[in-house]
């Protein structure tokens, strides 16, 4: 079963949607499921992961009815407000609900790097394992020194490190990014997405040579169990097709055995999300 473990959805409203500059006019538009299922179809794939983009609890209803309508979406990251005293209740309501299987906040937008050490923000996270939810941690390479430290405080929690910490390909830059990772994945309760790379690179002249050496480093640190694969659609529309990081993987993993692909390609997402 090939799953897509990282893609969102949502109906574009400038005002909510303002980070959508200029520069991203491609998604300026609404990205529903009945587009992906379309593409799905084409390239074979059984199921998805609906990741949260709006922070607010409506963005969990929202995803919450797109999943009780295409059964495709086979697991939801929602949002909940960790800093909130009252976010345990909150977890607990989530919990009757099955296709929520974990969370996200989008710390890459924190101007704070140390947001996520934060106690008011880790008081939330320590309510997270109680009900088997997971956590999505989307950083940037300057945010990862946090992230580490984090990580070593909640050993027993599911952690999965969104679009490898979004190195930054375009310029290069290779060695702090990599000397950090490889700190965190040395914690076997971290997991890492080989997604959103091309968004990292040159959007216009992105080639897969650039994205070899940091999907080598995440398969050497996290190896074939804790690697998975996810698109990023539609945000990779702005690098790219659908065909074209979908292929790109394939390409980096067809040297591996075939228990390894499967496990890449679907089989680590359904064992960590519980799908």
């Amino acid at each position: 079963m090939i799953i897509d473990s990282h893609q969102h959805f949502w109906q574009y409203d400038p005002g909510r949607h303002h980070w959508m500059d200029d520069s991203m006019s491609v998604l300026r538009r609404d990205f529903l499921p009945g587009e992906l299922q379309q593409i799905y179809g084409e390239h074979s794939i059984d199921g998805c992961v609906a990741v949260q983009v709006d922070q607010t609890p409506g963005e969990n209803a929202f995803l919450v009815n797109l999943a009780s309508e295409y059964p495709y979406i086979k697991g939801i990251v929602g949002w909940a407000d960790f800093a909130d005293p009252g976010v345990e209740k909150d977890l607990e309501r989530y919990s009757d609900i099955k296709k929520i299987k974990g969370f996200r906040h989008i710390v890459q937008s924190e101007p704070d790097p140390n947001f996520i050490l934060r106690s008011s923000f880790m008081n939330g996270i320590a309510c997270l394992e109680q009900f088997g939810f997971t956590y999505d941690i989307l950083v940037f390479p300057h945010q990862l020194g946090a992230v580490l430290e984090f990580v070593k405080r909640f050993p027993n929690q599911k952690f999965i490190i969104d679009h490898l910490a979004k190195p930054y390909i375009r310029d290069g830059f290779y060695d702090g990014w990599s000397t950090l990772m490889q700190a965190i994945g040395k914690h076997e309760n971290v997991c890492c997405k080989l997604s959103g790379m091309i968004t990292e690179a040159d959007h216009r002249a992105w080639k897969k040579e650039h994205l070899q050496p940091y999907m080598e480093m995440a398969l050497e640190t996290f190896g074939t169990a804790r690697l998975l694969y996810g698109s990023d659609w539609p945000v990779c529309l702005m690098a790219g097709t659908y065909r074209q990081v979908l292929g790109t993987l394939h390409d980096f993993i067809t040297r591996l055995s075939q228990e390894e692909q499967v496990a890449i390609m679907g089989g680590n997402a359904t064992k960590f999300y519980k799908l």
